[in-house]
């Protein structure tokens, strides 16, 4: 029989339980065991054999074999938050151990909120080639970044209220070869990120240009999301600032917005400053509990004159 031994339980290896009839002298019994290591530490492997003499005496002796089990890679996770809902994870993967390894697979399974684009590869000639190269080897002390877009389902999305504090994004699998041709697999636990707070009422910019021409107006589109749990009465008021002059009538009424509810709001400003100018000044009023929400610096945009943009 044979029992591994770890810091947290002890599992039963044996292969076989089947009693052998007799064991000629100068004879041995193999058995193969197959076990996947999935914890790190201390391991001992325990071996007993249990056999009854010629005269009947039974006889029992165990022997103990230690050995530890260290970690082969080392991955630390980063999240970035898009102006969006979008939401980056950069994946840092290192070989600790001593010898290269060929890094077979590293995927990221997202968990029912989210739907993920790998952003590894790149497309040559109209093949897609990993931003790796063709051998994907990770010598020892390495490390390699992954990187990934997880975008919420459009049942998700839809709905401001449900993606909120702290949110299950997924986890990583990762598969390797030794230089021996072993496979070694490592899937991490549920990766969670905080999301971010937007208040009662979150003001995001669905379209804007790059680029504009100095004194002449232009077109954005808004989304004003209400992220309460309560019904409000919004009223837009729009301030000019140094170099943003907001085009129409301010004071405008937006209605009312239920709870986890969604408008979108066309308007039209122009700079009267060249170079990059942020987009500030509008201010939501709540005229329920007469509230006021300031949101500046909601975006850039690069102003330029007439003439260099044609």
């Amino acid at each position: 029989q044979a029992d591994l031994q770890t810091s947290s339980q002890r599992l039963n290896l044996s292969a076989s339980s089947a009693a052998v009839a007799e064991l000629k002298p100068d004879c041995c019994i193999d058995d193969v065991i197959h076990h996947e290591v999935k914890e790190i530490g201390t391991h001992i492997l325990v071996c007993a054999v249990s056999y009854t003499t010629q005269t009947g005496e039974k006889m029992y002796f165990r022997k103990f074999f230690k050995f530890q089990v260290l970690k082969p890679l080392d991955v630390k996770t980063k999240f970035y938050n898009a102006e969006t809902d979008e939401v980056f994870l950069e994946a840092q993967i290192q070989n600790i151990t001593t010898s290269p390894m060929f890094m077979e697979k590293v995927s990221l399974e997202p968990s029912m909120m989210y739907n993920v684009a790998e952003l590894n590869t790149v497309d040559t000639a109209g093949e897609s080639e990993s931003t790796f190269g063709a051998r994907t080897y990770l010598q020892p002390m390495d490390t390699r970044q992954y990187l990934y877009c997880l975008k919420p389902k459009q049942e998700f999305a839809e709905k401001a209220g449900v993606i909120k504090g702290v949110t299950v994004i997924g986890k990583l699998d990762i598969v390797w070869k030794t230089n021996l041709g072993e496979r070694g697999r490592l899937q991490t636990s549920q990766l969670q990120r905080m999301a971010p707070g937007y208040g009662d009422v979150r003001l995001s910019l669905e379209t804007i240009p790059d680029t504009v021409n100095l004194e002449e107006p232009f077109d954005i589109t808004c989304k004003i999301t209400n992220c309460s749990e309560r019904t409000m009465d919004l009223v837009l008021e729009m301030c000019n600032t140094n170099s943003i002059h907001w085009c129409g009538v301010s004071g405008r009424q937006l209605g009312k917005l239920h709870p986890s509810s969604s408008l979108h709001l066309a308007l039209t400003l122009l700079s009267s400053v060249q170079g990059l100018q942020s987009v500030s000044g509008l201010r939501l009023t709540d005229t329920f509990l007469k509230r006021t929400y300031e949101y500046d610096d909601i975006a850039q945009v690069c102003v330029v004159s007439s003439e260099i943009k044609q």
